[in-house]
């Protein structure tokens, strides 16, 4: 008896021993791709804080459908104030009127449930581009709970990192360090929708000062959205959120 202890425990740590963040990537893959929900909705209450301090509240109305597309009205929708990101750029439109078109892939969209509607490779080849190196790896705990952490070896290195709960195999903390910044995102209150999950809480650091909190409310998965609210030159003429 004694004896299959000791190898189902060798058995056990070799496993352990033998992840990683590929691997991690793979599992993860594996659960999701072909159940994640396709599209999703909600309200949320967003904090945002100066020196600590809260500085201004206001509500964002958001919709996703993934793998790419992200919109979010910025206070009452009819200011037309507002941001839409498709086809690799964000359109930022203030007032109604489109202001600006920048270059931006919207990593966030991509690592919180986009990564499912493409094939592996893609996912792997595009986890890099975001220069989180595959080659480092290492466990931790996160709330008390196991995490499996992509792109660093140990929590104190100054490299881009990926925080995975294990159990659901979600993104639970990011850290990144592009810019000649510090960049933290912590994603809590998970709640199941559908086939995947999302987050209902998030807050944001810049080089560790408190930046923006986030409160989610009325989530909705697997919604029917027009593609024209995500389509930059039919902006004002259609909206997901009726009152």
């Amino acid at each position: 008896m004694k004896m299959l202890t000791v190898l189902a425990l060798s058995i056990i740590s070799f496993a352990h021993d033998d992840l990683n963040s590929e691997k991690v990537l793979k599992q993860m893959y594996d659960r999701y791709a072909g159940n994640w929900y396709h599209t999703f909705t909600f309200v949320q209450k967003t904090e945002r804080y100066k020196n600590d301090t809260l500085a201004q509240t206001s509500t964002w109305y958001e919709a996703l459908n993934f793998p790419d597309k992200f919109r979010i009205d910025f206070g009452d929708i009819k200011n037309g104030d507002a941001v839409i990101f498709a086809n690799d750029s964000a359109y930022n439109f203030r007032k109604g009127a489109l202001k600006t078109v920048t270059a931006d892939n919207n990593d966030l969209t991509f690592l919180l449930g986009g990564l499912y509607f493409y094939s592996f490779d893609k996912v792997l080849s595009q986890v890099k581009s975001l220069h989180y190196d595959l080659n480092k790896f290492h466990m931790d705990t996160w709330d008390n709970k196991p995490v499996y952490v992509i792109g660093a070896n140990t929590k104190d290195e100054r490299v881009n990192q990926l925080w995975i709960d294990k159990d659901k195999l979600v993104l639970v903390r990011f850290i990144k360090f592009d810019d000649n910044r510090k960049e933290e995102g912590i994603l809590e209150d998970h709640k199941q929708f559908a086939g995947g999950w999302s987050e209902t809480k998030a807050i944001f650091y810049i080089d560790d000062k408190l930046i923006q909190k986030e409160y989610y409310r009325e989530c909705k998965a697997n919604v029917d959205l027009d593609p024209k609210i995500f389509q930059p030159s039919e902006f004002g003429k259609t909206h997901w959120y009726k009152n």
